[in-house]
């Protein structure tokens, strides 16, 4: 039996990584000048942010076609599960960054509808979609690996697209380390809320929400009372997560059985 199992495993892994590669290398080649060109067009950052997203996305949509074999395919990638539970519960885990944020720092003035499209709407769909639903959770899902190496990669190439951000090699290594830690956090969302990725697009969207509505910080690092609130916000989803589960008599999909490899 692990003769079959190993093919495909090996299978599945040669396919998000040729699919997530050809993303990368459209990404950085394409989105910018086809963003600006299609800007051009309608006249909306936003709506061109959101455009150029799915259509560098191709490329994982049909790995993840290939890998569900055309069946299950919004199953497959997360999205079939309840989006108004995943959006609303994640409100209720962030209520702490919205609420501290709203009290101890000014409204950021200039927020406009294309900052939020692009900062918060588009960076938590896509983001999560493609990281975790797709270059994460394919992986995890459909074969042996487990949570440790299935996240590891994604967590890091997260982080590094968040590295524009920094000025300085503390600031860089601060950022790059606070993004791998939310690339986890996500990934480990949706899979204890039974693969849906809407919790981990929403708690994103949130998170972002919060921060760029109200003056936190210039980056994804933020001082002292940001990440206060901040690591309130995840010690909230985490224990809530972890409590409902309990007493709901549900195990952990995260554990000692499924951490590194899967048995």
């Amino acid at each position: 039996m692990k003769r079959p199992i190993m093919k495909n495993t090996y299978r599945i892994i040669l396919i998000v990584a040729i699919a997530f590669i050809v993303y990368v290398t459209g990404f950085r080649t394409f989105f910018s000048a086809w963003k600006n060109s299609i800007d051009l067009t309608i006249g909306s950052m936003g709506v061109s942010h959101i455009i150029c997203y799915v259509l560098m996305g191709i490329p994982l949509f049909t790995g993840t076609l290939l890998i569900t074999k055309g069946k299950g395919f919004f199953t497959g990638i997360g999205l079939k599960s309840n989006a108004i539970k995943g959006i609303l519960i994640t409100l209720g885990f962030t209520l702490p960054m919205g609420i501290g944020s709203a009290i101890f720092f000014n409204f950021n003035n200039y927020v406009k509808l294309d900052t939020i499209l692009i900062g918060a709407v588009a960076a938590a769909f896509f983001e999560e979609l493609y990281f975790r639903g797709f270059l994460f959770g394919l992986i995890f899902k459909n074969t042996k690996i487990g949570f440790i190496p299935a996240i590891f990669l994604g967590a890091v190439l997260f982080a590094m697209g968040h590295l524009y951000q920094s000025n300085n090699m503390e600031t860089l290594i601060g950022i790059f380390t606070m993004t791998f830690m939310g690339a986890i956090l996500f990934a480990w969302l949706y899979c204890e809320w039974n693969y849906n990725l809407w919790v981990a697009i929403g708690m994103h969207f949130w998170m972002n929400l919060f921060w760029m509505l109200f003056s936190v910080s210039e980056d994804a690092l933020g001082d002292t009372m940001a990440n206060v609130f901040r690591f309130t916000t995840i010690a909230l989803a985490i224990g809530f997560t972890v409590i409902y589960k309990l007493k709901k008599g549900k195990k952990l999909e995260i554990n000692r059985y499924t951490i590194w490899m899967k048995k």
